[in-house]
């Protein structure tokens, strides 16, 4: 026979007091729980979010970025003919581009940060075509100018529309501002490739790495063969999405090992807390449980009773937990990207597999911390509970 909810739910409504820290613990728990998780699935986003499916990504063989990435002028040339690439109005839709780091004060500290400068090609945007100018226009090709992305100018200082900056050896006139996405590229400042290299003391000819428009994304595999086989370059190629995917690892799994840690610690307290909250009602309700066992009620129905208080009130903090972080969602901060070297703004992600998987780590926390009340409560002896009548 099993014991009524109703009055589980009394009963959590009468001690409300010692229910009261259980819920708060568990819902600090979850909502530090689902903040780390929301932003390491914010920079995952972020990154993988910048490749495209359609496009393919050509480095040096061995290189893990593109700043360590290096092609050569001639090998461009030998890829500009391969048939697996699109062709635009003024000829193949290929870019080869230049990665640089330099530094520039963020705005919220003033201390420098790793800002990614990329060297692109006339056509970039019919590669990268989810990239648009929001403010201002594309920059001229063979002139000292760049455009920025969206974040870059909320997050620098100086790169404002209009403003001029110092890259290498040149000063260069800030034109326009572009959106691309929520991308990482949105964090990056984009030059003239031609003029960038010569600011930094390299070679016009030589680049980080070459990123083209394939005519379709079935056409990767036959490239991959080509270009891997042929003597005379030394070249890995990657879908550009499998690329940014890659890139993401190393950050993700540092976020999330490190929110791990310090949910599992704070939900060791939680768990402690609804331990003492259970063991109080354990210890009042002695004569409530001898009373309930003396009229038929066995002691698996008791242990039932006592583990669904234990998850509503696990529930009930994983629900306050949820609602308390999710002013955070969208909410746009920074990190450094391991892989390379350069600063990356993105923003928390709170979706709603992550919010499910805060209520379920709030009512594992309601189970561990509930099941020794509940099993010390079936096993009090009915004639000694009934004698404190």
């Amino acid at each position: 026979m099993a014991i009524p909810l109703i009055y589980n739910v009394r009963s959590v409504k009468a001690r409300w007091t010692s229910a009261i820290v259980a819920v708060l613990g568990i819902a600090g728990t979850v909502g530090v729980f689902v903040a780390m998780l929301s932003l390491a699935r914010g920079f995952k986003a972020t990154l993988v979010s910048s490749g495209s499916a359609d496009n393919a990504m050509v480095m040096r063989a061995g290189a893990t970025s593109e700043l360590t990435g290096g092609v050569d002028l001639n090998s461009v040339k030998t890829f500009q003919d391969r048939s697996e690439i699109a062709r635009g109005a003024e000829g193949p839709l290929i870019a080869p581009e230049i990665v640089i780091v330099a530094p520039i004060p963020l705005i919220s500290t003033g201390t420098d940060a790793n800002v990614q400068i990329r060297g692109v090609s006339n056509n970039v945007l019919q590669i990268r075509r989810s990239v648009k100018i929001v403010e201002g226009r594309m920059l001229t090709p063979g002139l000292a100018e760049v455009v920025v992305g969206k974040n870059a100018t909320k997050s620098y200082s100086g790169l404002t529309l209009g403003n001029t900056i110092s890259l290498g050896t040149v000063r260069w006139s800030i034109v326009g501002i572009f959106d691309a996405g929520g991308t990482s590229f949105d964090s990056e400042v984009w030059a003239d490739g031609k003029l960038l290299g010569p600011a930094y003391g390299r070679g016009e000819n030589f680049f980080q790495s070459v990123t083209m428009r394939l005519v379709n994304p079935g056409a990767l595999q036959s490239l991959r063969d080509a270009l891997t086989t042929d003597p005379k370059l030394n070249v890995d190629v990657t879908r550009e999405v499998d690329y940014y995917t890659k890139q993401s690892g190393r950050l993700t799994t540092l976020i999330t090992v490190l929110g791990g840690l310090v949910a599992a610690i704070m939900a060791i307290g939680a768990v402690f807390g609804a331990l003492n909250t259970m063991y109080s009602a354990v210890a009042e309700r002695g004569r409530e449980i001898g009373t309930m066992r003396a009229i038929g009620f066995g002691g698996p129905s008791v242990v039932i009773s006592f583990m669904i208080e234990a998850l509503l009130i696990a529930f009930i903090g994983g629900l306050i937990g949820c609602v308390a972080v999710m002013p955070v969602n969208g909410l746009t901060t920074g990190a450094m990207n391991f892989q390379t070297f350069s600063h990356v703004a993105f923003a928390f992600k709170i979706t709603p597999e992550l919010l499910i998987k805060g209520v379920l780590f709030a009512l594992v926390m309601g189970i561990v911390g509930g099941l020794l009340p509940a099993i010390r409560a079936a096993a009090q002896p009915v004639a000694s509970a009934l004698r404190s009548l």
